[in-house]
């Protein structure tokens, strides 16, 4: 309400006949709405997001981008020329209101190869801003738009071919707050996912090169979160304190693939649906197709890692759409005790089933180490990625991590072992206690020796090399 009688004084005095009733009719239509005064706009890269920016007044907001075309990691070993938006996947982030008039610059860098131009969701207007920013390498072209309807809103290039240009990674998020802004969170953060083709499979190292064929056969290689494998993990996990409320802006940029995103062991308090202003509440998953986007809200109550997913799940655990939210704080068992209790459980009659046999193995002499490494990251990727992920981190409280691991490190027969026959019960792996079943794996001993030594050549491991008598000698 004082915010109304600031803006009628302020209509007031610039133009002598306005009145408070011409300002609450343009709340109701923004095409109306005044703008004060003109204000750089704050461009942050995945996953931050600028200051909100609802509770100010309409103005005119400068948007600064700049399209660059550069090689960034894929994952572990694997790069990727990507076009991007300010240099990152996903763009850069805009935040701006209802009613700003945005005068949008867009660059592009000299050393691009293509044109480029952005489309943004947020505009009414043909081609939602592409047709007025077609951009040749080298050259900067200025349009304007106003911004009418509040919501979250996928940006990406429309340039021929458009499917091209959005899976080589160009695409982003702009919001535009509501008259009066969002409700105050502790924290927000910017998270989009994206499927990519490349010409090599999964894991395959080296730089790799654009499929168009997978691409159009919706056969994705890698579907990540903020352009690579790990881009929310490990040292980039984002973070919240027990109590603290949480809002995600969560976008699809495809081209293909829809979203199923989830938290695991976090349930959605609110969903802005779509990014739009239908609210869902006590969400589990949530749906985000291709060039959409949603708001997501939670507190959290119990400290931990919160695992953030695609629930299509193998894109999760094999293709890298998997993220951390790191909590901490107190424990709260009355929401979560962790477990209370273990026994043993066995059925009267009911004999446990035995791993199968392991296939037969010609006898083969020893392959070379760069042999070994070769291969055994084609069974990594095949047999041991989905559990202890593409850079060894593991799973949280699941899986234990192969990167840096003292288990691994200390005894390299306990480790062939442990992949030739099996494991069960608690071991404990860089000071965290792991309780989860491994079986034995279905290889031959060459690739066991191959895969263990690929494991500890990477990751910052020890670098030993085992060799396939290593392997034979287990009995």
């Amino acid at each position: 309400m004082r915010l109304a009688y600031v803006l009628c004084g302020t209509a007031l005095v610039a133009t002598g006949f306005s009145s408070c009733e011409k300002v609450e009719a343009a709340k109701k239509d923004p095409e109306m709405m005044k703008v004060y005064g003109e204000t750089q706009a704050e461009l942050t890269a995945p996953p931050m997001v600028p200051r909100p920016v609802g509770k100010r007044a309409a103005t005119k907001l400068v948007v600064d981008m700049e399209v660059v075309e550069k090689e960034m990691e894929m994952s572990d070993g694997v790069s990727y020329v990507y076009w991007t938006f300010g240099g990152t996947v996903p763009g850069s982030f805009i935040r701006t209101r209802v009613g700003d008039e945005i005068e949008f610059h867009l660059k592009n860098h000299p050393d691009s190869k293509l044109p480029h131009n952005i489309d943004l969701h947020a505009v009414t207007g043909p081609g939602g801003g592409a047709k007025s920013s077609f951009v040749a390498p080298g050259h900067e072209v200025v349009f304007n738009f106003k911004t009418i309807n509040p919501g979250l809103y996928v940006y990406h290039c429309a340039t021929a071919p458009v499917g091209m240009h959005i899976a080589n990674g160009m695409y982003g998020l702009i919001l535009v707050e509501p008259e009066g802004g969002l409700p105050p969170v502790d924290k927000e953060y910017y998270i989009m996912q994206g499927d990519f083709y490349t010409k090599g499979e999964n894991g395959e190292r080296g730089l790799q090169a654009f499929d168009m064929t997978k691409a159009i056969n919706e056969d994705a290689d890698y579907v990540v979160f903020n352009g690579k494998v790990g881009a929310l993990t490990g040292e980039n996990a984002i973070t919240a304190k027990v109590g603290e409320t949480v809002r995600l802006f969560v976008g699809n940029g495809g081209p293909n693939l829809v979203s199923s995103f989830h938290v695991i062991g976090e349930i959605f308090d609110k969903v802005h649906v779509e990014g739009g202003d239908m609210i869902n509440k006590n969400v589990q998953t949530t749906l985000i197709p291709a060039g959409g986007a949603a708001m997501v809200e939670f507190r959290v109550d119990v400290p931990g890692e919160l695992v953030l997913v695609d629930h299509s799940i193998f894109r999760a655990f094999n293709k890298g759409a998997l993220g951390v939210l790191q909590v901490e704080g107190p424990d709260n068992e009355v929401v979560f005790a962790g477990k209370t209790s273990e026994g043993t459980y066995n059925p009267t009659g009911v004999a446990a089933t035995e791993p199968a046999e392991a296939v037969g193995e010609a006898q083969v002499s020893d392959k070379s180490l760069a042999e070994k490494l070769e291969r055994g990251k084609t069974v990594y990727t095949q047999s041991c990625l989905a559990c202890h992920q593409a850079t060894g981190t593991g799973i949280p409280n699941a899986f234990p991590p192969l990167a840096g691991s003292d288990y691994l490190n200390a005894d390299p027969h306990r480790a062939i072992e442990v992949v030739k026959f099996g494991l069960t019960g608690e071991i404990e792996v860089n000071g965290e206690v792991y309780n989860s079943a491994m079986p034995k794996q279905n290889i031959s001993d060459e690739d066991i020796a191959s895969v263990l030594t690929y494991i500890y050549n990477n990751w910052g491991n020890n670098k030993t090399e085992v060799t396939t008598e290593m392997v034979k000698s287990k009995k």
